[in-house]
């Protein structure tokens, strides 16, 4: 989340954009998201430098290379590759520097990748440089140069606050899914180097994203190796959408985080064209929600299971169908999944509970996606085995994620998420004994209803219609108040009206001696 001088410098950049011109919000932000990969490109060669001159080794993977870039055959365009570089093009006056991005800076980053058929060189081909004058473009360069895009944690946030202001956000159920939830659901899965992860409507890939840097951050040594290296940067990560401006968006997000060919295409993940099935072993995704879709263009499969056009329950389905057995799925989903009445939503809750795993279900508090929305929505988590499995299921009831849950999301000190992760790990190993023993003492075990956290047998689950609404299961503790006995209560009144008639005759009788006087 970012808030007061942060969010003012964001809304800037955005307003010197909209002035000169360009209303479409999703063109404002497709510009400022090209200049900030400019930068970011420039920023990481430079850290990339200055780590191989510490280490007294030459750097062999640049964009920028020495001497001269080719960027057109015919006609014949050539730059020198230290003119294309962030650093050095900023500094120049504003004419000089509008002619350098638009002529030679922008057509090299668009092919990037070329001669290759990557996620990045398809998405970027057809992109257009919009920034209208050198005023403007002078004015936004030095705007982004005062953000601190060095700072991940910093740069997501913008990424997500500018993704954010997108004026059609939330009108077709897609909410952009916040950063520390994304690292939540990634820190629950857990993903592994064996893994073929999937969000099948990535949007800005920031389930990908988040994903790589976890795998990242456990496997470094692993990924000194050049075969691991080489499936992390392309096989590793699939990612569909059927927005191409996010598809760009994605493909440069995933760039800039070190997967360069990573398999994104468009797709739509819930119609006939979406042959892959029983595949991958890791699916985590914030799938729209409220949406509907053309029911002849549904998948046969996915009809099958739940005849409906809701893409809520649609992707549900489509996430059992996608997964290999074994393969493990985390989504958010609106609350409605989690209880609806209609014979496709019980259809759906059926299948995750009798035909899968159902590991656990995270009820999320409503103001998670303010200030776009105030939907209530929950993480499901499951296994795929297609044989049933489920035993008992693991509900939690999030009150807090650390932000404010009015429009302002202003942090705080509550945050139930490393609480989450934490009994969520330990919830079916050895230390659950040992952490229910722990809870049990802080006024909470794994099989007490009024705490946060709380084990529902299926049966038990079963025999409400396959309800797992939280709020089925939580039992509110009642605590009973004694008052004193009836005659104490009625001497207490008799006592504060006998005062409150003292008062009355020792006021009246002050009035009294003033008319006298």
């Amino acid at each position: 989340m970012i808030t007061g001088e942060l969010r003012n410098k964001v809304d800037q950049i955005w307003q010197t954009i909209w002035t000169g011109g360009i209303t479409s919000p999703i063109t404002v932000l497709e510009q400022i998201t090209y200049l900030m990969f400019m930068k970011l490109l420039d920023d990481n060669q430079l850290k990339a430098e200055a780590n191989a001159a510490a280490l007294g080794v030459a750097l062999k993977e640049r964009v920028f290379k020495d001497g001269v870039c080719v960027i057109s055959e015919e006609p014949r365009v050539e730059a020198p590759y230290a003119d294309l570089r962030w650093n050095r093009f900023r500094n120049l006056e504003p004419g000089e520097m509008f002619k350098t991005v638009q002529n030679y800076v922008f057509p090299f980053i668009k092919q990037i990748g070329e001669g290759r058929d990557t996620a990045f060189s398809r998405y970027m081909k057809d992109t257009v440089f919009l920034i209208p004058t050198p005023k403007v473009l002078a004015k936004v360069v030095d705007d982004i140069q005062a953000l601190d895009l060095d700072n991940k944690d910093i740069m997501g946030d913008v990424y997500e606050y500018l993704l954010g202001k997108i004026a059609a956000a939330g009108e077709n159920g897609q909410f952009r899914t916040p950063r520390h939830i994304i690292r939540m659901i990634v820190e629950l899965m857990q993903p592994k180097l064996d893994d073929r992860i999937l969000d099948p409507a990535m949007g800005s890939a920031g389930f990908l994203v988040e994903a790589a840097a976890y795998v990242g951050e456990h496997y470094r040594k692993e990924l000194l190796k050049r075969d691991v290296k080489a499936k992390y940067k392309s096989t590793m990560f699939s990612g569909y959408d059927t927005d191409q401006s996010m598809l760009r968006i994605g493909a440069m997000n995933m760039m800039l985080h070190g997967v360069e060919e990573p398999n994104i295409k468009y797709l739509d993940s819930l119609s006939g064209d979406n042959a892959e099935r029983n595949f991958y072993s890791l699916i985590m995704a914030n799938p729209p929600f409220t949406g509907s879709v053309f029911q002849e263009e549904i998948s046969k499969d996915l009809l099958a299971l739940a005849k409906t056009k809701k893409t809520e329950l649609l992707f549900v389905a489509l996430f059992t169908k996608m997964l290999e057995v074994g393969g493990r799925c985390a989504s958010i989903v609106p609350d409605g999944v989690l209880f609806g009445s209609s014979t496709a939503h019980k259809a759906v809750r059926r299948e995750l509970v009798e035909n899968q795993r159902l590991e656990a279900v995270i009820s999320m508090p409503s103001g998670v996606f303010k200030p776009y929305a105030g939907v209530s929505t929950a993480i499901l988590v499951f296994t795929k085995t297609n044989a049933g499995g489920t035993d008992k299921v693991w509900f939690y009831d999030m009150a807090a994620d650390g932000f404010s849950l009015d429009d302002k999301r202003s942090p705080v000190a509550e945050n139930d998420i490393p609480d989450i992760i934490e009994k969520f790990h330990a919830r079916n190993a050895g230390a659950l004994a040992a952490k229910s023993a722990k809870s049990a003492k802080e006024g909470e075990a794994a099989d007490d209803r009024t705490g946060k956290s709380f084990f529902v047998p299926k049966e038990e689950i079963a025999a409400n219609d396959y309800d797992l609404s939280i709020n089925k299961y939580k039992k509110t503790e009642y605590v009973a108040e004694t008052f004193p006995p009836t005659g104490e209560i009625l001497g207490e009144i008799d006592a504060l009206a006998q005062e409150f008639a003292k008062g009355i005759g020792e006021l009246r009788e002050a009035v009294t001696r003033q008319n006298v006087y």
